[in-house]
Parts: C-alpha cells; sequence; structure tokens
C-alpha cells in the first residue's frame, strides 16, 4: 500500500477520500438524523444538469454544479411548501428535470463528452488537484456552517415542530441544511459519482449511529468510519482493477452489515427448569 503512494494520482485520491468523509460525515449526520435521504438523492441526480451545463460551456463541470444544486436544493425545498405538491413527488420531478436538462446540454456539446462516466459513477484515482483545491474549500464552508448553526440543526433534525414553537426559525434552518446537502454533493460526485452519492451519505453515518447518538459523537465518527472506509474502498479497488466508485460503496455496506449484526440486541433466554 505504501509503495502507491509514490504516484501521484494515488495522493490525489487519498487526499479526495479524506475531504469526501469530511462532508459525509458531517452532512451525511444530519440527512440520516432528520431522515432526508430521498432529499438528498433527488438533489444529487439533479446535479446532472449543471455537468451537462459545464459541459456545454467548456468549463469544470464542479464548477457549474455548485449553483445548480443549490438552485435544486432550494427548488425543493420551496415547491414542497409553497405548493401541494409532496415531497416525494417534487423530489422525482426535479430529479427528472435535472438528469433531462444535463443530457439535452451534453447532446448540444459538439464532439465526445469527456470523462462523463466518471461524473456518473465516480472515479477517484482520476480527481486533478484543482478539483482538490475546490472540495477543501467547499469542506470549510461546510464545517463553518454546521458550527455557526449547529443549534438550529439539531433543533430541525430531532424535532422540527417544538423547534418552530420555542422560536427556531425552522424554513431558514431547513433551506440552510438543503444547501449543505448541494455542496456536499458537489464534493462527492468525484468519488462516487451522481448515481452512488445517496449511499456514501448515508452508510457511514449510519454505520456510526449504531454506536453513539451523540450528535456531535456521531458525527467525528461518520468521519472516520467514512475516511477508513473510503480508503480500503480505494485500494480493493486498485488491488482488484474494479470501479472506484462502486468498491467503495460495496465496502461501506458490507461493513455495515457487519456493524448491524454485532451491535442487534440478544434476545433473552427463557428460563428452563424449576424454580429454587
Amino acid at each position: 500500500m505504501l509503495d502507491l503512494l509514490h504516484y501521484e494520482f494515488m495522493r490525489n485520491a487519498i487526499a479526495a477520500a479524506v475531504l469526501v468523509s469530511l462532508a459525509c460525515g458531517i452532512v451525511g449526520t444530519l440527512v440520516v438524523v432528520k431522515r432526508i435521504v430521498f432529499v438528498s438523492g433527488g438533489v444529487s441526480h439533479a446535479a446532472f444538469g449543471g455537468i451537462g451545463l459545464g459541459y456545454w460551456l467548456g468549463i469544470n463541470p464542479l464548477i457549474t454544479v455548485i449553483p445548480f444544486s443549490l438552485v435544486a436544493a432550494l427548488g425543493l425545498g420551496l415547491v414542497s411548501r409553497a405548493t401541494r405538491v409532496s415531497e416525494d413527488s417534487a423530489i422525482g420531478i426535479l430529479w427528472t428535470i435535472g438528469m433531462a436538462v444535463g443530457i439535452v446540454f451534453v447532446q448540444l456539446t459538439p464532439g465526445y463528452a469527456p470523462d462523463l462516466m466518471s461524473y456518473l459513477f465516480g472515479n477517484i484515482l482520476t480527481v486533478p488537484r484543482g478539483d482538490l483545491v475546490l472540495m477543501l474549500a467547499l469542506d470549510g464552508v461546510i464545517l463553518l456552517i454546521t458550527l455557526l448553526f449547529h443549534r438550529e440543526f439539531i433543533a430541525v433534525a430531532f424535532d422540527e415542530e417544538f423547534a418552530a414553537v420555542v422560536g427556531v426559525p425552522t424554513r431558514a434552518a431547513n433551506a440552510l441544511l438543503l444547501c449543505l446537502v448541494a455542496l456536499s454533493v458537489v464534493v462527492l460526485i468525484r468519488v462516487v459519482g451522481v448515481i452512488l452519492v445517496i449511499a456514501l451519505l448515508t452508510l457511514p453515518a449510519s454505520i456510526a449511529r449504531q454506536f453513539t447518538h451523540n450528535l456531535g459523537r456521531l458525527m467525528a465518527a461518520a468521519c472516520a468510519v467514512g475516511a477508513v472506509l473510503t480508503c480500503a474502498g480505494l485500494w480493493l479497488s486498485y488491488a482488484l482493477d474494479l470501479s472506484s466508485g462502486a468498491t467503495i460503496i460495496l465496502v461501506m455496506s458490507a461493513a455495515f452489515l457487519i456493524s448491524s449484526g454485532a451491535t442487534r440486541p440478544r434476545p433473552a433466554r427463557r428460563a428452563t427448569g424449576a424454580a429454587p
């Protein structure tokens, strides 16, 4: 494993794994606790429209994904609250619109669209240094916002109705949380792609949640779990010449199943024999 560090692409991949673990640990914890997993899935798929726009404009798609994801996240919250459309219907609508817009932009782009599959399914081995800088900046924004508004996030995550009663601006907190989801999607796309972002946002936090319910410890544990399992999946994908994004998710899924079995409460034994 240490021999692989002589290669720049592997050093970039490990750095990307650490940066990704911060985003999925912090935001993924809020997503799992608040039970908005499919909201994050809708935002991630709608972000494909930003990828297509980047190809059409001839610039780094991650740059155009940022505003596109933010608009999609805020639009999802606005549509579900300001109209009679249910939240799951709004997710489905934005999901399909974003994917359709992305496909149209890619088709309008002259020539062949390079690296398109890496944005769909991820390829951590091809993350350039410029994307690492962008991912680091986005992680910094995510961490800063979480520290500044952690009380509001805790309130809306555990009991939104009570938070509204005691004066917490729940609409603003929810909108800000959706923005964090959008920014985390941008960080995760290069590693696991649009299709698998939802898994990377939920698996580390779901594994860590089986061992602690304190939100701060849960975030820290999810970050650590994400870093270890992402690096493990990265090494396995390189050793077996498999898709990095899919291998990382499979490693995390295996860890989730193992941890679920390890923490499952044992049934009480029935008393046998005569009472003393």
